[in-house]
């Protein structure tokens, strides 16, 4: 059979346990696995399902070496040293597969396989269902931060309106009997409108999302420098922003020169300029085939697809389970694994029809995972309304910040003139 098709690799070396020693090779990430061959031989040292992965981490050997371990199931650890460009940006790319694989159609279960399908559901959702109770975590202290914040905004506003009272004063004495003076009402008047326009142009960011995709960013150049982060597709233009969400660069739609095609799994958008360098980040994802149909259709003559992709789709079709002829293709990489059908003789066909009645998810095991969907329904859905409510929150902060802002400058101007 076949290997299946690889999404990116690394050069460094693998701690066999066994014989104490470091070998020296290349790993290896494709959709479902996770893979080491030694560089001498070329023989396959380990060969892991990225669903029987429990844990990655950062760790350094002998507390000097900076190394990468994977947990797989059976709590057998794995050790990679050596890793080139360096050891973060293989990190961040093998964790975004992992995590976004627990969320993925599951994987039929192999000959070697311990665990029973309805048990790699379970395993699977608990998962999901930890990240999700972590995450809802980090949005309740995120939200609390929110209203701290809005609370200062008000208390400085509400500071602010007692200096202009005051302000008022000095600029209007009491000898003078028609209220403010005349130069200055239109003065107010356009500082005010100003910040009403500031305000109104605040809150109308981040509207008209066609998709949004977590995804591994790098500069073209920088290879070793892939850090996490989104890419945000709206109808005029592409958003590639940090973990924290702050924005790295926007592609106008009219100014996106170049959309290169690597794999179903990675893409390259340039800009290209005169007299200096052009702009180009190279974007890798699991789920960059929910932004690639998009993409064809609004940059229809500005995608390519590279060489790099053909060998991919070349590997992909001699794959079982890959998608011959006809169809999307950018589902190539992103399809359902189906399991291998195999010549069996005569004598033990009975045997195996009589395995395959047998029900792939016992009863207990469906119970608990609908309760256990359920939990997770409750948590996505409390975490939503969360969201909805920081949004919000986000709006009144921009608008608040902008007001407050333009209102201490206008003050600031109010008392030069006073001095």
């Amino acid at each position: 059979m076949s290997q299946e098709a690889s999404i990116h690799s690394w050069p460094g070396s693998y701690y066999i346990n066994s014989e104490k020693r470091w070998v020296s090779g290349i790993l290896s990430l494709s959709r479902t696995t996770l893979r080491f061959d030694s560089e001498q031989n070329q023989e396959n040292l380990i060969g892991l399902r990225l669903s029987r992965i429990m844990e990655i981490k950062m760790e350094t050997s002998g507390f000097i070496f900076s190394a990468l371990t994977v947990l797989e199931q059976g709590n057998i650890k794995h050790w990679f040293g050596s890793l080139k460009p360096c050891r973060t940006a293989v990190y961040h790319v093998l964790e975004h597969f992992w995590r976004e694989r627990l969320l993925s159609p599951t994987e039929p279960r192999g000959a070697e396989a311990p665990l029973s399908k309805g048990q790699e559901l379970i395993s699977l959702i608990s998962g999901a269902q930890r990240r999700l109770e972590d995450t809802g975590k980090v949005l309740d202290h995120q939200g609390e931060q929110f209203d701290n914040m809005i609370q200062g905004l008000d208390n400085i506003e509400s500071d602010l309106s007692v200096a202009d009272k005051l302000l008022s004063e000095l600029e209007c004495p009491s000898w003078w009997p028609f209220g403010k003076l005349p130069w200055k009402s239109h003065q107010e008047a356009k500082s005010e409108a100003a910040a009403k326009a500031a305000c109104t142009k605040g809150s109308g960011k981040g509207q008209k999302v066609i998709t949004s995709i977590p995804a591994i960013l790098s500069h073209v150049g920088s290879s070793g420098n892939l850090k996490p982060g989104s890419l945000i597709v709206l109808v005029s233009s592409l958003e590639v922003r940090d973990a924290n969400g702050q924005l790295l660069h926007c592609f106008e739609k009219e100014e996106v020169d170049d959309v290169y095609v690597h794999s179903p799994y990675e893409i390259s958008v340039r800009q290209r300029f005169i007299g200096k360098p052009d702009i180009c980040f190279r974007i890798l994802s699991a789920r960059m085939t929910e932004a690639l149909s998009v993409l064809e259709m609004q940059y229809k003559k500005k995608v390519v697809i590279t060489r790099d992709y053909a060998a991919f789709q070349a590997t992909s079709a001699t794959t079982p389970g890959s998608p011959e002829g006809g169809g999307n293709i950018w589902s190539a990489g992103h399809g359902q694994d189906t399991e291998v059908p195999v010549e069996v003789p005569a004598g033990e066909l009975t045997q195996l029809q009589l395995h395959g009645l047998q029900p792939t998810v016992t009863e207990a095991e469906a119970q608990e995972l609908k309760q256990m969907l359920q939990q997770l329904k409750t948590l996505a859905l409390e975490a939503e309304t969360e969201l909805e409510h920081q949004d919000e929150a986000l709006d009144v902060l921009s608008c608040s910040a902008d007001r407050t802002t333009m209102n201490i400058n206008r003050h600031t101007r109010r008392m030069r003139k006073l001095l």
